[in-house]
């Protein structure tokens, strides 16, 4: 794992899951534990840790398949958007590097521009919590992003589809 530990204390918006452990803009440290355990079960068996279980598991958002299908999919299923909030899941667009996107849960609003992200494989087979994310979009909008590659270092610029918002829309 790397960065801090930090879990975010706000809580706003309404519950979505059947436990009401998921809640827009608040990540239960329940939800977390189940998630980072989902993750220490596959490395105990050898088995590969992928981002889009872990988003899954960790947001409520329950999608299948790819990360880079993941927007297309939450359309008329779960708000989608712009902004982040705590318990979103930002999807990243399939690139040449990375073809079959990513998806990374916010865990805190830093500032305008930079979030808190948690997800499971950037880090090949591992779980990053609390790395930054930092919006370098022109337009200020989110649509591309630079990750924390080491404490303190971002690296290069990836393209980002949006925030899916853990509540749904039927």
């Amino acid at each position: 794992m790397q960065g801090g530990s930090s879990q975010s204390g706000i809580e706003i918006g309404t519950k979505i899951s059947k436990n009401g452990d998921v809640t827009l803009g608040h990540i239960s440290p329940e939800r977390m534990s189940l998630a980072l355990l989902e993750v220490k079960t596959k490395q105990t068996h050898g088995a590969r840790v992928w981002c889009v279980p872990f988003a899954r598991t960790l947001s409520g958002v329950q999608i299948l398949g790819n990360a880079k299908d993941w927007w297309g999919k939450a359309q008329g299923h779960y708000a989608r958007g712009r902004t982040p909030t705590p318990a979103a899941v930002m999807s990243f667009k399939a690139t040449r590097k990375n073809p079959n996107g990513h998806v990374a849960v916010v865990s805190k609003v830093v500032s305008q521009r930079e979030v808190l992200l948690s997800h499971a494989n950037w880090d090949r087979n591992r779980v990053s919590i609390d790395m930054a994310a930092v919006d370098v979009s022109p337009k200020n909008d989110w649509s591309s992003v630079r990750l924390e590659s080491a404490p303190g270092q971002l690296g290069a610029a990836y393209p980002v589809n949006g925030f899916i918002y853990p509540t749904a829309t039927k």
